[in-house]
């Protein structure tokens, strides 16, 4: 029974909250074209060329994931 009560609450979350409309913000890079995770200790670093996008934008955008925190 908590089997059924589990994936009925999975599959009502699916429903009201599709995959995509929670977008993962990332702080960009504007001079080096990384993006970081907000809380990755080189975002904290990046002061005067970090912008808050989406992690889709800035891979359009040709960024690249940090090799510490993997953006």
């Amino acid at each position: 029974m908590k089997k059924i009560f589990i994936l009925a609450l999975a599959l009502s979350i699916n429903l009201f909250f599709p995959a995509g409309c929670f977008a993962e913000t990332v702080m960009f890079n504007t001079k080096t074209y990384k993006f970081h995770k907000p809380g990755c200790e080189w975002a904290r670093k990046c002061t005067v060329n970090c912008i808050k996008l989406e992690k889709k934008q800035a891979i359009q955008r040709g960024g690249r994931p940090c090799k510490v925190c993997g953006g």
